[in-house]
């Protein structure tokens, strides 16, 4: 059963703008505990864990909009069953052979091999091809993605991001900056997935 609060939050995800950050605001502040339940429950670290449940409250806004949660229980069940969903996957993904091999042999570590001059041309080649695949992916989200993240990347906290582009607040650009982040990792994964 949808409790009145998760009422309020789910009409909130389904109108304008501001009432819709703070709504999703309010989504992800509801259900922030699930993070240390994965660390106890999974033995997932933190910060994976945040990672998770970051991609759970987008994916249940998502839900939310699209019609795809359709009310049968109540959203802190649905919220719930999605993040558990998400920690499954991952620890199912470190015990594969594939997840095994991934972890066993990190595609850095081949670099310590070669001499220590050939190997800091080489470290420095890839950091630079990793930075402009970025900076493509970070051009083609474009707008005020783009410049909030660089802003971010600059060492500018929330609260002075919301000042300087006229968010209302520090929360609001931190989801924000959370939904850009997903949309360059997105992208990101696209360019890994066609190397693949």
């Amino acid at each position: 059963m949808i409790s009145s609060s998760e009422n309020l939050i789910i009409k909130g995800l389904k109108s304008g703008e501001s009432t819709r950050r703070h709504s999703e605001k309010e989504l992800y502040i509801s259900f922030f505990y699930l993070i240390k339940e994965a660390a106890k429950k999974y033995g997932i670290p933190n910060e994976e864990a945040a990672s998770i449940y970051t991609d759970t409250i987008l994916a249940v806004i998502k839900n939310v909009l699209s019609g795809k949660f359709e009310g049968r229980s109540s959203l802190k069940t649905y919220v719930y069953q999605i993040f558990s969903n998400k920690c499954v996957d991952l620890l199912r993904k470190k015990t594969t052979n594939k997840g095994k091999l991934e972890d066993a042999v990190p595609y850095d570590s081949l670099v310590f091999e070669l001499p220590d001059q050939t190997r800091s041309i080489i470290q420095k080649l890839i950091a630079q091809d990793q930075r402009n695949q970025i900076n493509e992916k970070l051009q083609e989200i474009g707008g005020k993605c783009m410049e909030l993240l660089l802003l971010f990347e600059d060492g500018y906290n929330d609260k002075e991001i919301a000042e300087s582009m006229n968010y209302q607040s520090a929360d609001v650009v931190k989801t924000t900056r959370l939904r850009c982040l997903e949309k360059l990792k997105l992208k990101v994964k696209g360019i890994e997935n066609r190397n693949e």
